[in-house]
């Protein structure tokens, strides 16, 4: 089951409904493949509990039981988080030694990325993992059925766009606060944002392909960028505050890491500008008649 909507959706309850299954169906058969290593299982399932989250909030006027809903897979997410953190960790140094691998002996940091992958392996241990997989294949199942009894207080657009306005509209907010204050939290509120607005292009991306694609395509761009940023915002204050290699290392990689943060800076403002140039009202008006359109063609009779 795609993660959008479809013309042949008989509502949009009905479509909302078929996604959630799809994602929670997912997460289940991500869990019991045994042939993917964790690693890669903890991070699809936490992109699931994302696009869910995604999903209901672009409903969420609408949606009695999205304060319930969106708790639960928040926890079911962060019941991972360790694991994907330290995971995070390790890539991001590889990263940053490969952006700037010209620039310092890597030989030299040796011990420090040693340190990471013992950091990441001990997060890693199966036994623990496997307690937590699965307690969190049963919220997947427990969230099925639940979803059988999911309401939406209203139809069609009236449905979405309430929901499609508030979260661009806090992304445009988020921007301009960060754009005043880049601190990290700034930053990361922003990212927050442009992730929900990527998942409800994504969503929506039927009613008008040949638009939709081009700025859902654009949109990731910008959320990877901040993600990114975000990464080596975590990066540094696990670094600083557990003290993971010795001090003269430490900072080496943190004044790396500051560069690359600036770099990602300078290349997203200009993308989220293009972006978020016009009030959500307009986008929500925009996209509701490319909807409208989309569902009248659906009542057309099919071609000869």
């Amino acid at each position: 089951m795609a993660y959008r909507f479809e013309q042949d959706d008989k509502s949009v309850l009905k479509g909302v409904r078929r996604i959630a299954r799809g994602e929670l169906e997912k997460a289940v058969e991500e869990i019991d493949d045994e042939t993917v290593d964790d690693a890669k299982t903890v991070h699809q399932l936490r992109k699931r509990c994302k696009k869910l989250r995604g999903l209901i909030r672009l409903v969420r006027p609408a949606f009695p039981d999205y304060s319930h809903e969106n708790a639960a897979f928040r926890e079911a997410a962060q019941s991972l988080s360790g694991i994907r953190d330290a995971e995070v960790m390790t890539k991001t140094y590889d990263a940053l030694m490969q952006a700037y691998g010209g620039e310092v002996d890597r030989g030299a940091f040796g011990q420090l990325r040693r340190a990471l992958t013992a950091r990441s392996r001990e997060e890693q241990d199966g036994d623990r993992l496997s307690g937590h997989l699965d307690l969190f294949r049963q919220n997947m199942i427990a969230a099925q059925e639940r979803v059988r009894g999911w309401t939406i207080e209203a139809h069609g657009f009236e449905a979405l766009g309430p929901g499609l306005s508030k979260t661009f509209a806090r992304a445009r907010k988020a921007m301009a606060n960060a754009g005043d204050d880049r601190t990290a939290e700034n930053m990361h509120e922003w990212r927050k944002r442009v992730k929900y607005h990527w998942y409800h292009a994504r969503l929506l991306e039927p009613c008008f392909p040949a638009a939709l694609s081009a700025h859902k395509k654009a949109t990731k761009r910008l959320g990877d960028m901040l993600g990114d940023h975000h990464d080596l915002a975590v990066f540094v204050k696990t670094l600083e505050a557990e003290e993971i290699g010795d001090d003269e290392k430490r900072q080496v990689i943190v004044a790396l890491a500051g560069q690359r943060q600036a770099a990602l800076e300078a290349a997203a403002y200009p993308l989220g500008v293009r972006l978020f140039a016009e009030r959500a009202d307009e986008l929500c008006e925009r996209w509701e008649r490319w909807w409208e359109i989309w569902q009248d063609e659906a009542a057309l009779p099919a071609a000869a």
